[in-house]
């Protein structure tokens, strides 16, 4: 017996260590492999530098090269050079210049995710779904959604025109003077002497306490007659994770609000509400549609799972995934997708967006103009969703 149990420990001994030396050996051809392409890397880019017909900027081919890597993995992955950076970080604080509209890339295109509320691209009409060919008359094919948005921004004052292609339309222009945003991202109003509205148009840094000053307004306005609120995400193209989780939780007393889960386990992470609710338990009502994405749908993902609020309207953008912006030092930063986001229940919206309790076509914009609008899933290299 003691033999046989010897002769079976030292068995399992080879074979464990037999198993260390294949993956030791799988490991070290994983980096022969990378070593090998990074030496093919270094090969094209000396040819290019030496032999290009004109001469070239190092810093232009390296940060091209980050370009193409970051942007072929989806949609909403991307490069930030140094000046990208200060501006996106000027957007989220909530004051920046340009036309004001969300946008992102589909073959080769520059496609509307939503125009922001009274800026001056909302002003001249643009709608979600909208393609823009061409700025200024010259092409934007081949332009990368960087350069895209760097073209648009501008003097304040200073007009730009957009060739704009519209489903069951033909191409047309429209002239937008450039101005400053002013993010003032939440509004407010009473209706019927009883009805609370707030208009939530993106998720930045102001939001959260915006959202609390607009509830204040409102009960002290209706006072006792306060019976509900009509919370508005309609072409709420989204924006900051924790404003959108401060929104949540500003309607919910407990549980869940939204979790993410990234490729390692020991990152994943949920976010639970707090006790308060700004309505004291009224009734709500979320307004959705083709344009809410993103923040917007962790919101009413999460009052639907919790049935804490009817969601009234179209189904939404699908877009379910996290970007994190990850400093480079001295040279920007990059925007990388690191997670999945799920609502309480556990559902990924990735792709398939948040289905309203009631739909709702937007009649005044459907009867003139039915049309197919643009969802996350129509994008090239959208990630697909995992829940089967």
């Amino acid at each position: 017996m003691y033999l046989v149990t010897g002769i079976a420990l030292s068995l399992a001994v080879i074979g464990s260590s037999f198993d260390l030396y294949a993956a030791e050996k799988e490991k070290k051809k994983k980096n022969v492999d990378t070593y090998r392409l990074l030496n093919l890397f270094g090969d094209v880019f000396e040819r290019v530098r030496s032999s290009y017909v004109t001469e070239t900027s190092d810093q232009d081919l390296i940060e091209a090269a980050i370009t193409g890597m970051l942007t072929s993995l989806d949609p909403h992955s991307s490069y930030l050079n140094a000046k990208n950076f200060k501006d996106m970080r000027v957007q989220t604080r909530g004051k920046f210049g340009g036309l004001g509209i969300e946008v992102t890339m589909e073959n080769g295109l520059i496609k509307v995710v939503s125009p922001i509320d009274d800026t001056p691209a909302h002003r001249a009409g643009l709608q979600p779904g909208d393609f823009i060919t061409h700025l200024n008359g010259e092409q934007v094919l081949g332009l990368t959604l960087s350069q895209a948005v760097e073209k648009m921004r501008g003097k304040v004052g200073e007009d730009i025109k957009l060739t704009i292609r519209r489903i069951d339309k033909k191409p047309f222009d429209v002239t937008v003077t450039r101005g400053i945003i002013p993010l003032r991202t939440v509004r407010s109003r009473t209706e019927g002497g009883d009805i609370g509205y707030v208009r939530i148009s993106s998720f930045s840094q102001p939001t959260g306490k915006g959202l609390s000053k607009a509830m204040d307004k409102i009960k002290k306005e209706l006072g006792k007659n306060f019976k509900g609120l009509v919370l508005d995400l309609r072409n709420n193209p989204g924006g900051l994770l924790d404003q959108a989780i401060a929104v949540s939780d500003a309607f919910l007393d407990q549980g869940e609000i939204v979790s993410t889960r990234s490729r390692n386990k020991e990152e994943h992470q949920r976010f639970n509400a707090r006790p308060g609710d700004l309505t004291d338990g009224k009734p709500i009502v979320v307004l959705i549609n083709r344009g809410s994405a993103s923040a917007s749908e962790i919101v009413a993902g999460a009052l639907q799972d919790h049935k804490r609020a009817i969601i009234l309207g179209t189904k939404s953008f699908g877009k379910g995934s996290v970007q994190t912006i990850i400093p480079l030092q001295q040279h920007g930063a990059m925007r990388l997708t690191t997670a999945r986001y799920y609502t309480p229940s556990g559902r990924s919206i990735q792709e398939i967006g948040v289905t309203p309790d009631i739909k709702v076509e937007q009649a005044r914009i459907e009867a003139i103009e039915p049309r197919r609008r643009t969802r996350e899933a129509d994008l090239r290299g959208a990630l697909k969703n995992d829940n089967g």
